[in-house]
């Protein structure tokens, strides 16, 4: 398929949804980690087993859910437990394979803002929506995927504000909270330009691969520090006809239900 047929949210939520396998435990987050995740779902991976912040396991909703509150969760899942529960008994027991979430800021280690941008955190430029769950499925998850649109100001040097911890510094200076963080933090990072994957020598988030018809200049320009990019990165495989067409009946059926700025996250 020719690489203009789809718009750089589609292939980024496409990549995202490719890396779920049949079977596992995934933890999501609202936006696009759950579109990923429900493609996922309703293509590859019917056996994925969804849970979100509300208590609802094994969710699969017909339309992208609006919040964690969203009554399409509970109408669809297996089971609804208690938020204790989901937290205590699932997440941080180690039954959860992978961590699906969004930012509003990520640095080179993958930790994440979604807190506040600019000013002091008692009177910031922009408040963000909070941590919610994001810090305990961060550190619990076996593996964590981050998703989010690359840009200077969202892969930025430095954080305005700590609010999930990836790696808090290399590895020669303390490296991951091992002590009590239990997963692998932060092994992905989908953006709309490419992917990149945590380095296992320094914990550094590095570029493994190129969406089609994106260069390595670009990326670099979206980044707020200086990205290491090896010398041949991968290339995504372009979307298929059947990737497409379920994300955006996906779509159409939330815009329909939620109205059109809804589907679009």
């Amino acid at each position: 398929m020719h690489e203009a047929a789809y718009s750089p949210q589609e292939i980024m939520t496409i990549a995202a949804a490719r890396r779920l396998k049949n079977g596992a435990v995934c933890f999501v987050g609202i936006g696009l980690p759950s579109a990923a995740a429900n493609l996922a779902r309703i293509t590859h991976a019917p056996g994925v087993v969804l849970i979100y912040e509300s208590g609802t396991i094994g969710a699969k909703p017909n339309v992208l859910p609006l919040s964690i509150g969203d009554g399409e969760l509970a109408e669809t899942a297996d089971t609804v437990v208690s938020v204790p529960e989901i937290f205590r008994y699932w997440l941080q027991g180690g039954r959860v394979d992978v961590g699906f979430l969004g930012a509003a800021q990520i640095d080179r280690f993958g930790n994440i803002n979604t807190t506040v941008i600019g000013g002091t955190y008692e009177s910031p430029q922009v408040r963000l929506p909070g941590a919610g769950g994001a810090p305990e499925i961060a550190t619990s998850c076996k593996e964590v995927t981050i998703i989010l649109r690359q840009s200077q100001r969202a892969f930025v040097e430095r954080l305005d504000f700590v609010t999930s911890s990836g790696y808090v510094s290399t590895p020669e200076s303390g490296g991951r909270q091992s002590a009590w963080a239990r997963g692998r933090g932060p092994t992905t990072v989908i953006t709309d330009l490419g992917v990149l994957a945590n380095s296992p020598r320094d914990r550094e988030l590095a570029l493994t691969a190129l969406h089609p018809g994106v260069t390595v200049e670009q990326v670099r320009r979206a980044t707020g520090w200086d990205l290491k990019v090896p010398a041949n990165p991968g290339l995504t495989p372009a979307p298929t006809a059947d990737e497409l067409a379920a994300l955006r009946d996906l779509h159409a059926r939330t815009a329909l239900a939620h109205g059109t700025l809804a589907a679009g996250e």
